[in-house]
């Protein structure tokens, strides 16, 4: 697995070749001040200087934020990928990026039909004599995989969803230098210190994990399939489990209508009024009832069935809440529902993962001015993601970071509110999401929940009472003997160790160059043979090394004074 690998970074020749196109692609695009800011030279020493710096790119029009999306995209899908996990991640990136990511799309070309079908064949073996027809021609492609229809020999029709052959190879070689950009952020950029990105590509690779082996994706079938298996509004595809492994997945084939189509919605006697009102139900039952639910629920995720029956596809990203963060989030919608902007600060510290010591008063006023933008309207009309998000900024300002969940959270209810809004210019997802709210609190004080609560406190507290005295007994024992020991960190010296790395190498490259000009110059005084035109060929070559070595110091210095 991908994510099992991350920190064992290889110099092998395919890495350093695809280092090379990524800080070529880097360059060309005029992010030449991040190569240099994370000092990859230092790292990177194979073929550093055969970059070709002079085909930038120059368009003056485009804005970093639109040439930061150009340069994923000439990247590949790997990082197409990273950017659309991170475009909704507020807490990371400023708005004008967020929006550029947000317009990233998977433009891969579909591999060959007859090849889908071998690779068909290779995996499944003996059962693959049950598929009697496969379309070679695919009904969609993406940068993991791509989907042909077949028939079985039952007559039934069945998407067959094919991984594209050596995609986990290629993921594998640019997480690996994913990651390894991401720690030298860390070590030398501040902002890398802030944000952890090495955190936001261990998790991107555990994603990817998921996404590339669909044993996952028929899990999450599964136990969706469970959570509604008593619910008529909602359908979710069968799972061919004997035809299906870690590299092809058998499903049943849907054949339902786009919910955007809302003119052939009409002629089928659906109400998109009535679509709207079911999405909004099922993805917020999801979330607050279940705490497992579709992350990526965008028009082209969900069909619409006779009776206004809604079915998921593509369940490779699904986000997951325990009952704490269900219960955390309910507190902070319905503190901003109901413009308590003290309580909101209160809800948005807990959902942190950050001790750091905040100004509350100025976040709760901050918060305040939010909520008196939004809820200048009312209720009905409230845009709840849009409201939502905007809080979630202010984490930002105050360098305090939201769990990713959340933010997988938030992009559900944003998709699924501008679908409901384009089916129904009247919906209201708080409207909806209200008697969910209501559940929620009431459950939380319920008896029985109260009852467990109790026990498990008390639980912990006879845990405590049995076991402090003996970890009293065992500390008291250790300074006593002096084998107490208090490990501390300085956290400001990264910036002093990367210069006295530098200053030494420096000195290392002066000794180095003098020691070639004093030897060259013996061998020259000697007049060592061989000789040109009276001059040693070995001191000559000496004296050039020299010259290109000072002349190499010296253009770095100067590089890093401009």
């Amino acid at each position: 697995m991908i994510s099992r690998k991350l920190g064992l970074f290889t110099r092998t020749y395919a890495v350093v070749k695809r280092y090379r196109q990524i800080l070529t692609v880097l360059i060309k695009y005029g992010f030449e001040d991040l190569v240099y800011a994370m000092q990859i030279e230092h790292y990177l020493e194979m073929g550093w200087q055969l970059f070709n710096k002079t085909k930038w790119f120059r368009n003056q029009d485009l804005s970093r934020a639109a040439r930061i999306r150009l340069v994923l995209e000439e990247l590949g899908p790997t990082f197409v990928k990273m950017g659309q996990a991170v475009s909704t991640r507020s807490d990371l990136l400023p708005i004008d990026i967020l929006d550029e990511l947000a317009k990233l799309q998977d433009r891969v070309a579909p591999f060959d039909g007859e090849r889908a079908q071998a690779i068909l064949e290779l995996e499944l073996g003996e059962q693959s004599g049950e598929i009697a027809s496969f379309d070679h021609k695919p009904l969609a492609a993406g940068s993991i995989g791509q989907v042909h229809l077949a028939t079985l020999k039952s007559g039934v029709q069945v998407a067959v969803k094919i991984r594209r052959p050596r995609i986990a190879q290629i993921i594998e070689v640019d997480v690996q230098i994913m990651h390894n950009m991401a720690t030298l952020m860390e070590k030398h950029m501040e902002l890398g210190q802030i944000h952890r990105p090495t955190k936001i590509v261990e998790e991107f690779a555990r994603t990817l994990d998921h996404e590339l082996d669909y044993e996952f994706e028929a899990a999450n079938l599964k136990r969706f399939a469970r959570q509604f298996e008593d619910n008529p509004i909602v359908h979710v595809p069968r799972v061919y489990d004997d035809l299906s492994n870690h590299r092809v997945l058998v499903l049943e084939f849907i054949n339902g209508t786009k919910p955007t189509r809302r003119e052939e919605l009409e002629s089928l006697k659906m109400d998109p009024k009535e679509i709207a009102q079911r999405g909004a139900k099922l993805i917020i039952e999801q979330i607050f009832v279940h705490g497992f639910f579709h992350a990526d629920p965008h028009p082209g995720n969900i069909m619409v069935l006779p009776n206004h029956v809604i079915c998921y596809l593509d369940f490779g990203m699904m986000g997951r809440l325990d009952r704490l963060s269900r219960e955390r989030f309910a507190d902070l919608f319905l503190a901003v529902v109901q413009a308590d902007s003290v309580k909101a600060a209160e809800v948005l510290l807990k959902l942190t993962q950050s001790h750091k010591l905040v100004d509350r008063l100025s976040l709760e006023r901050e918060i305040d001015e939010l909520i008196d933008q939004h809820l200048f309207r009312s209720l009905k009309d409230l845009e709840v993601g849009p409201l939502l998000r905007a809080i979630l900024d202010v984490t930002v300002k105050y360098r305090l970071s939201i769990p990713a969940p959340y933010f997988l959270l938030l992009k559900a209810i944003t998709q699924m509110e501008d679908l409901g809004g384009k089916l129904d210019p009247e919906f209201s997802f708080s409207e909806e999401a209200g008697p969910y709210i209501r559940r929620i609190m009431v459950n939380r004080y319920h008896p029985r929940r109260l009852a467990g609560n109790l026990w498990e406190t008390s639980q912990d507290i006879i845990y405590l009472a049995k076991e402090v005295p003996g970890e009293m007994r065992e500390l008291l024992k250790q300074l006593k003997q002096g084998k107490a020991k208090m490990e501390l960190e300085h956290l400001g010296l990264t910036p002093l160790m990367v210069t006295l790395d530098r200053i030494s190498n420096r000195i290392a490259s002066a000794i180095v160059l003098a020691s070639l000009i004093i030897g060259s110059s013996l061998i020259v005084h000697a007049k060592v043979p061989p000789l040109w035109h009276e001059i040693p060929i070995i001191g000559l070559a000496g004296y050039v090394v020299s010259a290109v070595m000072g002349f190499s110091m010296l253009r770095a210095i100067m590089k890093k004074r401009g």
